[in-house]
């Protein structure tokens, strides 16, 4: 778009001068994937086929690596796309990550999902959280059953603050249904833990 602009600018007498500098974001974020169809070597650890992708820090690296690559329809089945700040790695173990959870929203059709989570990714590049410094990323999960989106924050133990994230993702969303957090210390210990909050 913006090469169409200068063409357009260059061919009217270049009088205008065309801001070419890249649209800087608040903080880096990068981009992983985990393709977990592919089979594990006996005795792998959990995340070991979880690959960083791209760190990027303005709205245009964004667009380009959204619209080529990080759309959730391009997963196969069993692989994950994750959008976590820079420098915090999508685990369980990660420092920024211990103490937290995690917002789940379930979908079973896959467009609804591909705007959930572009929706979702304006939102946390875009700063819209007040409470964004307490959020470490999110997680798009393709399955054959149904999909889900994951929105993974620091501190599970403050209610106050997980139930604004909550809400404030509810309104990104569009959505009514009931959402659900659960803290990643009860996941580690049973498979399927109950749920802490619900919004």
């Amino acid at each position: 778009m913006a090469s169409e602009t200068t063409a357009v600018i260059e061919s009217s007498g270049g009088d205008t001068a065309v801001d070419k500098q890249p649209h800087k974001l608040y903080r880096e974020w990068t981009f992983w994937f985990d393709n977990q169809s592919k089979p594990k070597q006996q005795g792998a650890a959990w995340g070991s086929s979880l690959r960083k992708a791209y760190t990027f820090h303005t709205v245009e690296d964004f667009w380009c690596l959204y619209d080529h690559v990080f759309r959730p329809n391009k997963l196969p089945g069993n692989a994950d796309f994750h959008l976590f700040k820079a420098g915090i790695e999508p685990k369980w173990e990660d420092v920024e990550c211990a103490n937290g959870g995690k917002w789940t929203v379930i979908s079973s059709r896959k467009e609804t999902l591909d705007t959930m989570w572009r929706e979702t990714l304006m939102a946390l590049i875009g700063e819209q959280f007040d409470e964004a410094e307490e959020i470490c990323g999110v997680v798009v999960s393709v399955r054959q059953r149904q999909d889900k989106l994951a929105l993974w924050t620091k501190n599970a133990a403050n209610e106050a603050v997980q139930m604004s994230i909550g809400r404030k993702w509810k309104e990104v969303l569009d959505i009514t249904d009931k959402i659900s957090y659960s803290f990643h210390d009860d996941s580690k210990r049973e498979r399927s833990a109950k749920s802490r909050y619900f919004v």
